[in-house]
């Protein structure tokens, strides 16, 4: 963030299935100005850390809309998939999720994309809470 009249994004991803943050998930910015019918323009990438934050976006050039945040949690849940098979077919059977959870080394959601509008100067914190078969996101502080 530059200074303090900038417009920032930030965010975090917790598992929910595991009840932890998902570190190392791909997480790509994009941003457009106007009234919606604009190109959208790559603006930053980044992964989550430790903590499964990412806050380390550029602040956003001035006139945007629109920013649309794209979660890569494919490759996220494959490495979860074959780090502990087990501990995710024992979660499945307790929850009576779908037999695929097993089977597909994925999710069912490739990528999360989320678009929301901005206002100029305000810093916006949207988490991501994520797990095989859903997801949900929310303005956070």
């Amino acid at each position: 963030m530059s200074d303090a009249t900038s417009t920032s994004v930030s965010t975090h991803i917790l598992d929910t299935s595991l009840g932890r943050p998902a570190a190392e998930v791909g997480v790509r910015l994009f941003v457009r100005q106007g009234d919606g019918q604009a190109a959208w323009a790559a603006h930053g990438a980044s992964k989550t850390d430790a903590d499964g934050r990412c806050k380390d976006f550029p602040a956003l050039p001035e006139g945007t809309t629109h920013v649309r945040i794209v979660f890569e949690t494919e490759p996220y849940f494959a490495q979860q998939h074959s780090s502990n098979p087990r501990s995710q077919r024992e979660a499945a059977e307790q929850q009576d999720a779908p037999r695929v959870r097993d089977s597909a080394p994925g999710s069912f959601f490739p990528e999360v994309t989320i678009v929301f509008a901005v206002d100029p100067g305000e810093h916006y914190h949207v988490p991501l809470l994520l797990n095989p078969f859903g997801y949900s996101v929310y303005r956070g502080s």
